[in-house]
């Protein structure tokens, strides 16, 4: 019997389709309602994917964009933001205008710049956008090491600036707080590191995994939106995140000739096995 006493924590995310369900919005939906979250959704762009890599994408008018995302936030009240791949300039700064009446809903932001193949996804004008008009409004920005570079990076700069570094000049842009996943450093386990105002919050390492995954930074950035909007404060937000994260990895799958996917309901078969 349905109660209107119950109502799970919203979460708006704004993302790509994508048909493998490996990343994008499907990654999304999967995470948050993994994690307790009920989903809300803007698709910012449709992609031609498999689980090797992206073949073409077409971004979502921007208006139309602007309209989902204004219809839901009319109806429903929402507890906290993702955003993914945005597809073009226009896009980002409708995004932006949007958010910027809702100052005290937290967002995570994870700047989706290519495919884990390395299709770019986002061209310099559209890294100028992110930086000038989202980050100033990103509770927490989640890059791997290679986006922390080139959002961090000067163009005329060739040297390979420390992550730290990097995190004080995206900090410096706006954001609360940055943590910089190290998947991609030559390490023997995966450093992530949350950066705030004051410098270092924490430093969590986890065990490589063999091989290549398609929708890891889709599903950690959401699960630490789901974290958020139950009311975790950061450091912890960010730490269950990654070990839920981890566990998705752990268990994930090979449904095709390309990448493996993460398991968000790993903890659904456990018994099973």
């Amino acid at each position: 019997m349905a109660s209107d006493d119950f109502q799970p924590p919203l979460v708006l995310t704004f993302a790509a389709s994508d048909p493998t369900g490996g990343a994008g919005i499907q990654a999304d939906l999967m995470t948050l309602s993994s994690m307790g979250c009920h989903p809300l959704s803007v698709i910012t762009a449709i992609t031609v994917q498999d689980t090797a890599g992206v073949e073409a994408a077409f971004a979502v008018d921007a208006d139309w964009v602007a309209d989902q995302a204004r219809a839901l936030l009319e109806d429903m009240p929402v507890a906290a933001f993702k955003i993914g791949m945005l597809g073009s300039v226009e896009t980002i700064a409708a995004i932006a205008e949007i958010i910027s009446d809702y100052p005290d809903i937290p967002l995570v932001f994870d700047p989706v710049l290519a495919s884990g193949r390395g299709d770019q996804l986002s061209d310099e004008e559209m890294v100028e956008a992110m930086i000038e008009l989202l980050l100033p409004q990103t509770t927490i920005l989640t890059p791997n090491s290679l986006e922390a570079r080139r959002l961090a990076q000067d163009d005329d700069d060739d040297s390979q600036p420390l992550l730290a570094a990097c995190a004080h000049q995206l900090l410096k842009s706006g954001c609360e707080y940055v943590l910089i996943t190290g998947t991609h450093e030559n390490t023997p386990q995966v450093v992530n590191t949350l950066y705030g105002a004051s410098g270092q919050v924490r430093e969590d390492k986890w065990d490589r995994l063999p091989g290549s995954y398609h929708g890891s930074g889709c599903t950690l950035a959401s699960a630490i939106a789901a974290n958020l909007a139950c009311g975790i404060e950061i450091g912890e937000a960010v730490f269950e995140a990654q070990e839920y994260t981890w566990h998705t990895l752990a268990n994930g799958f090979r449904p095709g000739m390309g990448q493996y996917i993460p398991d968000r309901f790993f903890w659904a078969r456990e018994d099973d096995e």
